[in-house]
């Protein structure tokens, strides 16, 4: 049993009812086997057809009442694992959003994308299987022992006997399957990896002339699946045969024995069909139980892959939210002693980080690969905490930035832009309140698409992203920037939105941007030098320590670390 199974809300009234119904389950199927005995008793002695009617009109009740009990259990079970399972899938997205890009990324987006789009199906499957099975499985075979004990006490010994010997088996086997439906699973994650991998990289493998020569990978990992799968389904066929066959052979010792003492006359011939009916319904839940397991077990796993993740603790998790004034020309944000470590890579990656700014202004972010410039980014939007600093925003005190209010008022436009699946003007619209087709139009021509826009068969309605047209990195970011257009937000924050573009793109993206900056505070980290005239303050940033900050024409009079950056470049990323 999952142990956050009893957690789930409506779960524990849920097994209550489940119980009561199975143990009038458990009544209708002892009326069945006792009036379909005296039904076939009377027969048997020759009695008229208006004796034996009763008979079996009574055991027709109690089948058709013991199916409708049964459709009763399974449509609660399946509501209440609906239910829960759309609850935990809001949950797992709110997480994500949570977590943040960057922690996103280190657990793979193939693993995520497989979790939320297989995992949840199989969590609603293993709740709508499990309960009912479980409760009956405790239920039924002891309410009918308990009977078969009153009717006839060797039978029951017989029954109680075996019982033990399938539970151990059960376990016996479901240990075995554990392990492989396990490896299963990792062989299914690593084939969704390679999946996602392979169609965000189809176009470059096709530019490359590599897309023939992928096959071989795309197979191999295929087949590894194709044989994980093949062990799990021999040992869930092995089990299930295990099962019927002494549950088979359980019942055919119980017949054996009743016959042997039938012909000694050491029991009436009513009880002894009567046992002899209820046997297999004795051993009935046991059997569905294991044969269910197999296809619970990926939910169950699934389930615990989710509470995992969602014990993982975000920013927001370890902060209460505070009001914040929107960002004005008369705001101040003041950070000190801001430090970031990482226990995974055992560093700081970024040191007593010190720095004010007030109103409206561009603040550059420079420094070498590994510095903290997209750490910094990452804690100004929020994604991650710092380990250590204090923050005061217009006077309130922040543990980090993690803050509802604050994230409202950020823009974050990062180096790779995601295209969402679905048309041109979904994706610029994405994050906007139900924009207008002119707000739409007006974002498309200041963010300079309007070429792209005329050159698509179905303009803006075109479908772009997964499925759709591919656009390139200078496109997919015009259609960031067109995003931020239409937000409006009065704080921006930049993650290298340039580093991988060609310098004439750049020039053109760079024309598009500065006209946005006016009037918000931005953050803008970078390693090319030419935007830098265009920011109020730098921060110049040198193995996670701030090591300068100013001005442009006042870090280039100082001839520090900024001016020996500009010199490295022989000026020309100033250009």
């Amino acid at each position: 049993m999952d142990r956050n199974l009893l957690h789930y809300k409506g779960s524990k009234s849920l097994i209550v009812i489940v119980g009561i119904l199975t143990v009038a389950q458990t009544l209708a199927i002892i009326f069945q086997a006792v009036y379909l005995s005296e039904a076939i008793v009377k027969m048997y002695k020759g009695a008229a057809l208006s004796a034996v009617l009763p008979s079996f009109f009574i055991f027709f009740g109690a089948y058709a009442a013991r199916h409708f009990l049964q459709w009763m259990k399974d449509k609660l079970a399946y509501r209440f694992a609906d239910k829960t399972s759309i609850h935990f899938q809001q949950l797992l997205v709110d997480k994500l959003f949570d977590l943040g890009p960057r922690e996103i990324g280190k657990k793979g987006s193939g693993d995520l994308i497989t979790l939320c789009l297989e995992g949840i199906p199989n969590f609603r499957t293993y709740l709508k299987l499990f309960i009912p099975r479980f409760v009956a499985t405790i239920c039924i075979p002891i309410m009918l022992l308990i009977y078969v004990l009153k009717v006839d006490i060797a039978s029951g010994i017989i029954l109680a006997v075996v019982m033990p010997i399938m539970i151990i088996f059960l376990i016996l086997l479901g240990l075995t399957a554990k392990k492989q439906i396990e490896a299963q699973l990792d062989t299914y994650q690593l084939l969704s990896r390679h999946f996602v991998d392979s169609l965000r990289g189809l176009v470059t493998l096709k530019y490359l002339g590599k897309s023939k020569s992928h096959q071989e990978a795309i197979k191999s990992v295929s087949n590894k699946y194709r044989i994980a799968t093949n062990r799990t389904l021999r040992v869930a066929f092995l089990s299930t045969f295990s099962l019927d066959f002494f549950s088979s052979l359980s019942v055919a010792v119980v017949a054996v024995e009743l016959g042997l003492r039938l012909i000694n006359g050491g029991i009436g011939l009513e009880s002894a069909l009567t046992i002899l009916i209820l046997a297999p319904e004795y051993f009935l839940p046991v059997r569905e139980l294991g044969n269910d397991y197999h296809a619970t077990m990926d939910g169950k796993e699934a389930g615990e892959k989710i509470h995992s993740l969602l014990k993982k603790e975000g920013p927001s998790n370890q902060y209460q939210n505070v009001t914040i004034k929107k960002w004005d020309e008369n705001s101040t944000l003041s950070i000190r002693n801001l430090t970031k470590s990482s226990e995974e890579e055992n560093r700081v990656i970024l040191n007593n980080i010190n720095f004010e700014i007030s109103g409206f202004a561009k603040v550059g972010i420079v420094g070498t690969s590994g510095a903290g410039k997209s750490t910094l980014i990452d804690i100004l939007s929020g994604f991650t905490q710092p380990s250590i600093g204090n923050i005061h925003v217009n006077g309130t005190t922040l543990h980090h930035f993690s803050n509802s209010e604050w994230q409202e008022q950020v823009t974050y436009i990062p180096q790779h832009p995601y295209i969402f699946s679905g048309t041109l003007a979904e994706n610029i619209g994405l994050y906007a309140k139900n924009p207008s087709q002119e707000e739409i139009e007006r974002a498309v021509q200041m963010a300079g698409i309007s070429e792209l826009v005329k050159s698509l068969p179905k303009g803006l309605e075109e479908k772009v992203g997964q499925g759709g047209r591919i656009l390139s990195g200078g496109e997919e970011q015009r259609v960031a920037l067109a995003r931020a257009l239409l937000e409006k937000r009065p704080i921006m924050l930049f993650d290298e939105p340039t580093a991988h573009l060609d310098i004439e793109t750049e020039h053109e993206i760079k024309n598009i941007i500065l006209p946005m900056l006016d009037n918000k505070l931005v953050f803008f980290a970078t390693h090319r030098l030419h935007w830098m005239k265009n920011m109020d303050i730098i921060l110049i940033l040198e193995n996670g320590e701030l090591v300068e900050y100013g001005s442009h024409d006042e870090l280039i009079r100082r001839n520090g670390e900024y001016f020996r950056l500009v010199s490295a470049l022989g000026g020309g990323g100033m250009k």
